[in-house]
């Protein structure tokens, strides 16, 4: 679904990447990103934030946690990570990009708090429950410091994919937060919840959820209770052009991921302000009865559109021509990706080592695949940053180490 807005909008990267794929400067199974076109998605991004009074937090983990892309986020002007799980807070934090948000999708396990508290020190700590609440209250007096906790709230009628349930009752929560705010060691800041926003497929646009009304009523309710300066963290499906919104709605936190590299689900059916920055690449294998396998280990696709007939394109040279747009099989999710298989019928079937490039709404972190910040494409001088693993680490790809030895 994201091909063709790549093709139109970012043609450099898709001709780059594949011009040092060739080269033998990116590997296989690789999630590449565009840091000049993310350094720009950050910048009018934190700007609109600034505008409409919202502290704006940029999540990693669909590229992978790369060191590279945190630090073009920053080069845009956004300063703090929202850390989907402790792994993704400590590359964030090693990158130089500091913890605004932690705890939310997923809680801190309670041998790693005091770690949390001590050497990573968010913002704000996201809990689901009172014994979460304990755990990072004591942590954070064990540390010194006073911890600003978030509620999750939730009530009958609210979305939720499954997996991802849990919190306090909103009917509830100024109890709740009276229970926090009497910890030693903590204070209730505010609430949030998963998701705010989601993409409706059938209009084509992105509309609040019931979550986010309830978001509104608890934080009536504890306004009423006394609790005054309330954060409203209200995450999912953001872009510049869903910010007004939420701002209007009473957020005062967003959480741009895949807006940060133009791969929200409405980016692939409007021409949203910022522009495609990620593609997924690898080559092809062998062939065997008439198709082409190709290497996958990412090929992981986000199952926010109802199937579609999934291409690539596919060649031994730099190329955005439809004519090297080919059909490719997925496996299931159920299945190990080790191959992808691409159409090879017609006059010029692809060959062994051809380039292969998508153009999809990845989570990179869910996969075994590289990442791999590329800068200067913007200036005509692309360089390879780093080629690193789904922990933010560099990855020791020998020819990399080759070529800039």
């Amino acid at each position: 679904m994201f091909l063709d807005v790549l093709r139109r909008r970012n043609p450099d990267f898709i001709r780059t990447a594949q011009s040092l794929h060739q080269a033998g400067m990116i590997p296989a199974n690789s999630y590449v990103i565009d840091l000049d076109a993310v350094t720009e998605n950050a910048r009018i991004m934190r700007a609109e934030g600034d505008r409409l009074g919202l502290k704006v937090y940029a999540m990693t983990k669909q590229v992978s946690r790369n060191t590279g892309f945190s630090r073009a986020v920053m080069a845009g002007g956004i300063d703090r990570a929202v850390a989907v799980d402790m792994a993704c807070a400590i590359a964030c934090q090693n990158a130089g990009l500091r913890i605004g948000h932690l705890g939310h999708l997923v809680q801190v396990p309670r041998a790693e708090a005091a770690m949390a508290a001590r050497d990573l020190a968010p913002d704000y700590w996201t809990v689901f429950s009172d014994d979460k609440a304990a755990e990072a209250a004591t942590a954070a007096k064990a540390s010194g410091r006073e911890q600003a906790l978030l509620a999750r709230v939730q009530t009958q009628g609210d979305t939720f994919y499954r997996g991802h349930e849990g919190g306090f009752a909103a009917e509830a929560a100024v109890e709740a937060a009276r229970r926090i705010d009497a910890l030693d060691g903590a204070c209730f800041a505010g609430i949030t919840t998963f998701p705010a926003q989601l993409y409706d497929h059938a209009s084509r646009r992105v509309r609040h959820t019931p979550n986010l009304a309830t978001l509104q009523r608890t934080a009536d309710a504890l306004r009423r209770a006394g609790f005054s300066d309330l954060e409203i963290n209200a995450p999912g499906t953001t872009s510049l052009v869903t910010l007004q919104a939420l701002a209007e709605a009473g957020a005062t936190q967003v959480e741009p991921g895949n807006g940060l590299h133009g791969t929200t689900p409405l980016h692939a059916v409007d021409d949203l302000p910022e522009r495609p920055a990620v593609l997924y690449l690898t080559e092809v294998s062998h062939l065997h009865a008439g198709r082409a396998y190709c290497f996958g280990g990412g090929l992981y696709i986000d199952p926010v559109f109802p199937e579609y007939d999934v291409q690539a394109l596919v060649g031994p040279e730099p190329t955005v021509d439809a004519a090297s747009l080919r059909s490719v099989e997925i496996p299931p999710p159920a299945a190990i990706d080790y191959y992808g298989m691409i159409d090879a019928t017609g006059p010029t079937p692809p060959r062994t080592g051809d380039t292969v490039v998508f153009g999809f709404r990845g989570q990179a972190f869910v996969t075994r695949a590289y990442s791999v910040g590329i800068a200067g494409i913007s200036t005509g001088n692309p360089q390879v940053i780093s080629i690193e693993n789904i922990f933010g680490q560099p990855e020791p790809w020998p020819r990399l180490r080759k070529a800039i030895s």
